[in-house]
C-alpha cells in the first residue's frame, strides 16, 4: 500500500515513530509547533440501528506527549450521563497518566509507579479513594471500556511496533500481535490481539469508502475496526457483532 505524506506524518506524529525516517527522511523537529493537533471528531454509536451515544474527541502532541482527550454522553439530551478521559503518554508509547470522571458522580486515575501501575478509584459515596497496584509496564494500554479512541491509538501502535515503511509502500507482519492492556473500571489486566486483515470497502453515510480492516479480540469479545490508510490511519468504524453496536466517525 502506498504512502502519502499526510499518512506518513499522521503515524510519526502520535508516538514518536515516523514512516519517513524508516525509509531514509528524517522531519526537521525544530519546526514541530509546541502544540501540534493530530485528530478530532466524534463517533455515533448505535445499537440495533439506533444511536444510543456519542463520543467526542481530540488527540494532540505537546512537548513530545500526546494527549488524548475524550468525551462520552448518552442520547437524549443536555443532561444526560456522561464521562470524560484524558490519556497522556510519551512518544515511547509509555503512560504518563490516566484519568476518567463521571458526571453522576466518581473518578478513577492511572499512573505508573516503580514497576507497576497504580490505579485510584473515588467512588461517589466514598470519603476515601481506594488504592490498586497492577504488575503492568508502563507501556500497557489503557482501553477503558467507555471510549472508542483508545482503540484508535491501539491500532496506532500497531502500525507503529509492525509495519514498516519499503519504497513508499506499508508493509505489515502477517502474524497477529499481543498487547498488553488495562481496563480501568473492571480494574482487570488482559492480553489483547490485533491483527491486519487487508483492505476492504465500507459504505459510510452514504459514500464508499476503501479502508483498512482489523481484527481486534481478547479472552471473551471480537471486534472488526477499519482505518482510512488515505488519512492517517483516521478510525472510522468499528463493528461489535456480539452486541450488535456499531460505532461510525461522524
Amino acid at each position: 500500500m502506498k504512502l502519502s505524506a499526510a499518512t506518513r506524518w499522521g503515524l510519526g506524529i502520535v508516538l514518536g515513530f515516523s514512516l519517513l525516517s524508516v525509509a531514509g527522511s528524517k522531519p526537521d523537529r525544530k519546526e514541530k509547533p509546541e502544540s501540534q493537533p493530530v485528530d478530532s471528531g466524534s463517533f455515533g454509536i448505535f445499537v440495533k440501528g439506533q444511536r444510543v451515544a456519542s463520543e467526542t474527541f481530540t488527540i494532540e502532541q505537546k512537548n513530545g506527549i500526546s494527549i488524548v482527550k475524550s468525551q462520552t454522553k448518552e442520547a437524549g439530551g443536555p443532561d444526560s450521563a456522561s464521562q470524560k478521559s484524558e490519556l497522556e503518554i510519551t512518544s515511547g508509547g509509555d503512560l504518563v497518566r490516566y484519568e476518567w470522571s463521571q458526571s453522576s458522580g466518581g473518578s478513577l486515575s492511572v499512573m505508573p509507579k516503580n514497576d507497576f501501575l497504580t490505579e485510584k478509584i473515588t467512588m461517589a459515596s466514598a470519603s476515601k479513594p481506594a488504592e490498586q497496584a497492577f504488575l503492568l509496564p508502563s507501556t500497557s494500554s489503557i482501553l477503558d471500556n467507555n471510549f472508542f479512541i483508545h482503540r484508535e491509538v491501539l491500532l496506532w501502535r500497531y502500525l507503529a511496533a509492525d509495519c514498516k515503511a519499503d519504497a513508499g509502500n506499508l508493509k505489515c507482519q502477517q502474524d497477529p500481535a499481543d498487547f498488553g492492556t488495562l481496563v480501568p473500571q473492571d480494574r482487570t489486566s488482559a492480553r489483547v490481539r490485533v491483527e491486519l486483515v487487508g483492505k476492504d470497502k465500507v459504505t459510510i453515510h452514504g459514500s464508499e469508502h476503501e479502508l483498512l480492516r482489523f481484527n481486534l479480540s481478547g479472552e471473551d469479545f471480537a471486534w472488526s475496526l477499519w482505518v482510512d490508510p488515505q488519512d492517517q490511519f483516521k478510525l472510522m468504524r468499528v463493528a461489535i457483532p456480539a452486541d450488535n453496536t456499531e460505532v461510525v466517525r461522524d
